[in-house]
């Protein structure tokens, strides 16, 4: 299994990496980061009955807290707290990886999960300024590998809500319930194939792009089933 490499600079603080050579969000304008501010501030009031609705749901199944923050990896290695609607029970010691089947979610965490409305409070992360709309998802920190060139290339963007990755391995709950080692598996096959997606998205991006990828997103969490698109683009061996 491989090791995930967190590289801190000697006198700045924990939560930034030390990633140099790397360059600024390239083909992103400053225009397009404030465009995206303005769609999710937008979103955030337009969709706020229904955020006040999950989080009742969540508390009247669950109770308190209502949302699951995490440590993730951002722009240029800095770290940043990722907002979800929490989906999940408690558990001490739990994996950074979630797979099908777990017991640990709850009945209003299921259809969270399944039309992805989970990741609705992150239009709170693009307000700030540590998201996009779309980007490469942020990863927790001990998947992080600075010594691929792939990462220092998906480290250049902003962390996004959503990406053609995320499209492509939509099911990937399921996949990883039927490796004998989920976390391998993860770290070694699904995670690369992944980033190769992301590199590939980035060298080629527009805003046109951005807003493909925005639609394809809402069709596949609203109606999954017809999205014309494979869900796993690349599937590599399983790990053992």
């Amino acid at each position: 299994m491989a090791t995930a490499h967190t590289n801190t600079t000697p006198g700045r603080p924990n939560n930034e990496l030390r990633l140099p050579m790397l360059r600024a969000e390239g083909k992103v304008s400053a225009g397009h980061r404030l465009l995206d501010g303005f769609l999710a501030a937008c979103g955030l009031l337009a969709l706020a009955p229904v955020l006040l609705l999950i989080a009742i749901s969540i508390v009247v199944e669950a109770g308190f807290p209502i949302l699951f923050t995490q440590d993730r990896v951002g722009r240029l290695g800095k770290r940043f707290r990722v907002k979800k609607f929490r989906t999940m029970r408690p558990s001490k010691g739990a994996s950074a990886i979630t797979v099908g089947g777990d017991s640990r979610i709850t009945r209003v965490g299921h259809i969270l999960r399944k039309f992805k409305l989970d990741e609705l409070p992150q239009l709170w992360n693009v307000v700030r300024g540590e998201m996009s709309l779309v980007g490469p998802r942020p990863e927790v920190p001990e998947f992080v590998d600075l010594s691929q060139d792939a990462w220092r290339t998906v480290l250049q963007a902003r962390p996004g809500i959503t990406d053609p990755a995320s499209i492509a391995y939509r099911d990937e709950e399921k996949l990883l319930a039927t490796a004998a080692n989920p976390i391998g598996y993860y770290r070694e096959c699904v995670l690369p194939a992944k980033l190769a997606l992301n590199v590939e998205y980035l060298n080629k991006r527009t805003m046109a792009s951005d807003f493909k990828v925005i639609l394809q997103t809402i069709r596949c969490a609203m109606l999954p089933a017809s999205l014309d698109v494979n869900p796993i683009t690349v599937l590599p061996k399983d790990s053992k």
